[in-house]
């Protein structure tokens, strides 16, 4: 409310004041009731799930759509066994049946049953060096140093458990029911500290590699370290994942994985700690915008919001479909209508409003001008902060069924390995053959002297 509309209900009579102040404080109460002292700026991660509003009926149909062309399983290219049912009697009536008259093939495929899991006895052979003047010994990379536990094992379950989801409880079921492979909570998780140190020198690497990647994505959510609030960062190019676990959601951790100045492009939301490093350039989410503009919707009637939203949400509209036919245009036209767009978005700017919804939205849009349309003038880069949306994915459906996590050890081994399995699968691999190979051939570097690496290097 105005001030000017606050003078109008003073200026009414009696009666009519107090209908108008009862209905505003009934309205207020119930805003109160459900948003409390949330904000349309408020994360999503920092507001209580009851607090969130039910999602709506789903608009498009789910599954794909009429007339397109149908996907079936592929018929295997091996086949190991080979099985023939025939019948001598009905099964409807038990007459005798003669001869078949026809046949047809199915191909069923399915896992073979594990009765109890393989044990394999090392034996390992030590010889003289008569250069190192001690006795040497093959690596074993079949499992972690001094462990009982096969690697694979190991690798598995932490897939199932940091990529997945799949509680320790439950891996200890699964592994007990299906294969009858008996070990405790505390062992699979002792072992999966131990791989994580292990591969943490190649997590440090794809951190490196992602502080100098063209474009990037990041992103960020609640996370629980011993029950106390701490954030999950995740910063994110086509084919690298990399997690991080902070006390800390402010701009130091962009920081320290990015540095003070980013070479790339930086694509993220509006979230006040990107603003404090320098980049190539930054890319501002829309799907934020747009969902503000949907949450403002639902509590400002006025005109005059009502106008605004109707131009900014046109603006960004016609930007997204300017950039999908930037190979069909020519490079002048296209830089025409590409200017056209920073002139509407300027005038939009430069208009004075009072409703306080615009009056911060346009304080945001000052602020980020530069950042909004950096789509048009890169290729590969999209309005939309999704790529590292659909990273968080996985972890938060995690979070769901985990505690998180209960020491700064196990945050770490969190991260290590979640960024491992993720940037695998991105790059179209095998998480569980990828991490496991790269396991091994640490184990085997591991029993070399550091030295001996530096002099073959």
């Amino acid at each position: 409310m105005t001030r000017d509309e606050a003078k109008a209900i003073l200026q009414m009579p009696e009666h009519e004041a107090i209908d108008a102040i009862l209905t505003l404080a009934e309205k207020a109460e119930k805003y109160d009731q459900l948003y409390g002292d949330l904000s349309p700026t408020t994360p999503s991660g920092m507001t209580a799930p009851y607090l969130k509003p039910n999602r709506g009926r789903r608009k498009k149909r789910p599954g794909r759509k009429k007339g397109h062309e149908g996907i079936a399983r592929v018929r295997p290219k091996k086949v190991d066994h080979y099985k023939e049912h025939t019948l001598d009697r009905c099964p409807h009536c038990q007459t005798v049946l003669k001869g078949p008259v026809k046949s047809y093939k199915r191909y069923i495929e399915d896992i073979p049953p594990i009765e109890k899991p393989e044990v394999t006895e090392h034996t390992i052979y030590g010889y003289w060096c008569p250069t190192c003047k001690k006795t040497v010994s093959a690596s074993v990379t079949d499992a972690l140093p001094n462990a009982m536990i096969g690697l694979r094992i190991v690798v598995f379950t932490a897939w199932l458990h940091y990529l997945v989801g799949v509680s320790v409880k439950n891996l200890v079921k699964i592994l007990s029911v299906f294969s009858t492979f008996k070990i405790s909570a505390g062992g699979l998780t002792q072992a999966w500290k131990s791989i994580g140190l292990l591969l943490e020198p190649l997590y440090d690497d794809i951190g490196q590699r992602i502080s100098q990647s063209a474009v990037l994505s990041a992103d960020e959510t609640g996370w629980r370290l011993n029950g106390i609030t701490h954030w999950l960062w995740c910063f994110t190019t086509k084919e690298l994942a990399y997690y991080l676990i902070n006390k800390s959601r402010g701009s130091p951790v962009v920081k320290d994985v990015l540095g003070i100045l980013f070479k790339g492009i930086l694509i993220c939301d509006f979230w006040g700690a990107y603003n404090k490093i320098s980049a190539l350039a930054k890319q501002r989410c829309f799907y934020h915008l747009f969902t503000e503009l949907r949450k403002v919707d639902k509590r400002n009637r006025l005109a005059q919001w009502k106008a605004f939203r109707k131009r900014l949400s046109r603006l960004l509209k016609d930007a997204i479909r300017l950039s999908a036919k930037k190979d069909q245009l020519s490079p002048e036209y296209y830089g025409r209508r590409k200017n056209r767009l920073y002139h509407r978005l300027a005038q939009l700017l430069e208009q004075d409003h009072q409703d306080k919804d615009v009056m911060r939205l346009i304080k945001r849009l000052k602020r980020h001008s530069n950042e909004l349309f950096t789509f048009l003038e890169y290729n590969g880069v999209s309005p939309y902060n999704n790529h590292a949306e659909q990273q968080m994915r996985k972890p938060v459906l995690t979070r769901k069924v985990s505690q998180q996590n209960r020491s700064e050890q196990g945050a770490k081994t969190q991260a290590v390995l979640m960024t491992l399995f993720r940037s695998a699968e991105l790059q179209g691999k095998n998480p569980v053959e990828t991490v496991l190979s790269i396991a091994k051939d640490a184990i085997a570097k591991s029993m070399v002297p550091q030295d001996y690496l530096k002099m073959a290097a």
